[in-house]
């Protein structure tokens, strides 16, 4: 049966490899793009997809982006995939690294989620948090980050809790090292060198997400954990 979903971080990495996999199937997509550009390049490669212009790092844009766009009055699943990374200890990190991750990876999805509950209520579906490995354990120099990923945890759980009587089920997934744009980055960051191959397909967390989203109503994935398999 065909779905419609909003997804964010459909431009890169696990985000987008899952637009890719939705579209194939013909579900229909909502992509929220931060700025025109990056919107027309969504448009371009999902034919048929809606895309919405907010910029997740300015929580605020949300709401007026939304009534600006022409959404569906029933949505079936929120899928949480964007997010930003900026590693550094705490005696040094800036107020800045601290604001935008806590704004694009936690302050955005709970602002987002907000404003399409009663979409999501209405078609008693689900909302999906990409999380990580950080939103469980944080390590040296990734304060910020896994501040904002146990603030996501947070949210999921207690939106669960809440919205369990509205027929809408919540799911966090955890992956680990996924090889993607952001995992460059990160490996630059710690002065790494880079190997795509040593760590998890990005394919793979999709498939993770799409059991999630595709259960079968009288059961919901809670937390769904997925790390590097053994080489």
């Amino acid at each position: 049966m065909t779905q419609t979903i909003v997804l964010t971080g459909a431009g890169s990495g696990i985000g987008r490899a899952l637009a890719r996999r939705l579209a194939d199937r013909g579900d229909r997509l909502v992509l929220v793009a931060r700025d025109a550009g990056r919107a027309a390049d969504a448009a371009q490669e999902f034919p048929g997809a809606t895309t919405l212009v907010a910029d997740l790092a300015r929580p605020e844009t949300i709401e007026a982006a939304l009534a600006a766009a022409e959404l569906p009055a029933t949505v079936d699943a929120i899928v949480h995939a964007a997010g930003v990374v900026d590693l550094g200890p705490v005696a040094a990190l800036p107020l800045a690294a601290w604001t935008s991750q806590l704004n694009v990876n936690l302050i955005s999805p709970a602002e987002l989620t907000r404003h399409l509950l009663p979409a999501v209520r209405a078609a008693r579906g689900q909302v999906l948090f990409v999380n990580s490995g950080a939103g469980v354990a944080a390590h040296p120099d990734w304060a910020a980050y896994g501040a904002s990923k146990h603030g996501l945890k947070a949210l999921a759980d207690a939106l669960r809790g809440e919205e369990a009587r509205h027929g809408v089920r919540v799911t966090t997934v955890y992956p680990g090292r996924t090889a993607t744009p952001m995992q460059a980055r990160v490996h630059e960051q710690e002065g790494r060198d880079y190997e795509p191959d040593a760590w998890i397909d990005a394919e793979s967390v999709v498939t993770g997400i799409l059991t999630a989203l595709d259960l079968p109503r009288d059961a919901v994935i809670t937390d769904l954990s997925i790390k590097p398999g053994p080489r």
